[in-house]
């Protein structure tokens, strides 16, 4: 197969930058009641924050070229590369357990599809670039404060090994937009295996189009799972996979504290991707019951609560998947329960291996007790999650750190003993347990005070240093950064910061 030539940059005459994207826009190919074309509405007066090189020259993009005013203009909306098809895609969604039967993009427009250097599939997409057809009245604008904390927090998750959405440039517009006050106006541009969503299933479903379930599920295999189309049952295999990276998905989300705040269907990727950072936090004191999400006022997407929901959006998904999953209904149903059977077990045995690893300890009932026990302990003492976990990694054997993150270090005390005993006991000697555990339990995370911070200074004054500082920092999570000890610590009583929005 030929690929597509990537975005090369090449100076013209009068010393401007060429930009040339290698665009194969599949999606775009989809029938017309898939999405409705639209191009990006131009801004005033657009100037750079910053392109992520590093993504770019994964996506065989010349970061130089993107850095300059040309690639500016493109990342604002105000260009439209040559090869791109920019759309907004049509999608339904359960939004906090009611159904919405039309959503879709109604603020941002996919420009196409890039292939990179390894094969690899990618969409690249504007958030905040203009209204669309599925905008519902909404401006179809972003202000700076969002765009920053998505580019901040996907980055982090890309670095903790999470898959994810990622960030590849943010650009301002020179105009405000109103959300209870004025602010600035800015738009993302966001890199996804694809913006497929359950979502987007439900929207067929809910128009009884089985011909277009039947594309879109073929699409979904032939970019995502093409092992699929192999077995005797390919949607069966589809849906399958796509529990399994969820349940994946979500274990790890918990294994570093991460709360994703509004779990809605059409927030859920079909690609197993963390997608649509809106009022998503990580916790700082462990608790299970943790919401930071403003809208979420009975916690519903809580901490504890995301495996459940993940269940639930899956048990959506194989709804709006039943006319592809037998010739009956009643066999539909079957092979839809079956497929969701595997959630479970998957997740438990991700999430149960996870913290093992966590704690140094070879997976299995023991390791596991062990694990729950120390949870508890942590909730009725308020220990900070990533902390205690990063100072039990630091001293394999003593961890005397971690005892003074508990509101009664004895409670850490007649824990340890158990798990001294377990490390010893297992096959790995201290320096490597705590080695391994280095690598697991990150040092910082994107803590809500810090992202904040970073936010308000670039709101407030136009001050992007402790946004370029987060994200040196975030970049390299599993490392110590005495020099940034701030990063590190959990915030004060004054920094907490107990509520998110959602920002659209």
């Amino acid at each position: 197969m030929v690929l597509p030539a990537p975005l090369s940059g090449a100076a013209g005459a009068d010393g401007t930058m060429a930009l040339h994207f290698g665009f194969d826009n599949s999606y775009a190919r989809l029938p017309a009641r898939f999405h409705a074309k639209q191009p990006p509405t131009q801004v005033t007066r657009p100037a750079a924050i910053r392109v992520n090189a590093a993504l770019a020259a994964e996506l065989g993009l010349d970061a130089e070229a993107l850095a300059s005013p040309e690639g500016t203009a493109i990342f604002a909306g105000n260009h439209v590369p040559d090869g791109a098809e920019p759309l907004a895609a049509a999608y339904a969604g359960h939004q906090f357990g009611h159904f919405v039967p039309q959503l879709g993009d109604g603020r941002a427009i996919l420009l196409g599809e890039v292939v990179g250097p390894d094969g690899t599939r990618r969409d690249i997409q504007l958030k905040g670039s203009g209204p669309t057809p599925f905008s519902r009245s909404g401006d179809g604008r972003a202000a700076l404060g969002p765009v920053l904390r998505e580019y901040m927090v996907s980055e982090a998750m890309a670095a903790l090994g999470i898959p994810t959405t990622r960030a590849l440039a943010a650009v301002t517009t020179g105009e405000t937009v109103y959300r209870q006050e004025m602010l600035p106006g800015a738009v993302f541009t966001r890199v996804a295996a694809s913006h497929i969503r359950c979502g987007t299933f439900q929207y067929f479903a809910a128009r009884q189009d089985t011909e277009a379930l039947r594309l879109l599920a073929d699409h979904v295999i032939a970019r995502h799972y093409p092992h699929a189309a192999h077995g005797k049952q390919p949607y069966r295999a589809m849906l399958e996979a796509v529990v399994a990276r969820q349940a994946d998905l979500i274990a790890r989300w918990l294994l570093v504290g991460f709360i994703h705040g509004v779990m809605n269907t059409d927030n859920m990727s079909v690609a197993g991707e963390t997608i649509d950072y809106g009022p998503c936090a990580f916790m700082d004191a462990y608790d299970p019951a943790t919401v930071f999400s403003s809208i979420d006022h009975h916690g519903r997407y809580a901490y504890a609560n995301q495996p459940s929901i993940a269940h639930w959006n899956l048990v959506r998904l194989a709804e709006a998947m039943l006319a592809l999953l037998g010739e009956t209904e009643a066999a539909a149903i079957e092979t839809a329960k079956a497929a969701l059977s595997g959630f479970a077990p998957h997740f438990k045995a991700a999430y149960d291996a996870g913290l093992c690893r966590k704690l140094g300890l070879e997976p299995g009932e023991a390791g596991n007790a062990l694990a729950q026990d120390l949870l508890e302990r942590m909730t009725a003492n308020a220990a900070d999650f990533t902390l205690t976990f990063r100072a039990l990694a630091a001293d394999a054997e003593g961890a005397a750190t971690a005892r003074t993150l508990f509101a009664d270090p004895a409670a850490f005390d007649g824990w340890a003993e158990g798990w001294r005993a377990a490390l010893a006991a297992g096959p790995l000697a201290a320096p490597q347990a705590a080695a391994c555990m280095r690598a697991v339990n990150p040092a910082v995370i994107p803590r809500n005070h810090m992202v904040e911070d970073a936010i308000a200074a670039a709101v407030n004054r136009a001050d992007f240093a402790p946004f370029a500082t987060m994200l040196a920092v975030l970049a390299d999570p599993f490392s110590d950064h005495p020099t940034h000890p701030r990063h590190m610590a959990p915030p004060q009583d004054s920094e907490r910061v107990l509520h998110t929005f959602c920002g659209t």
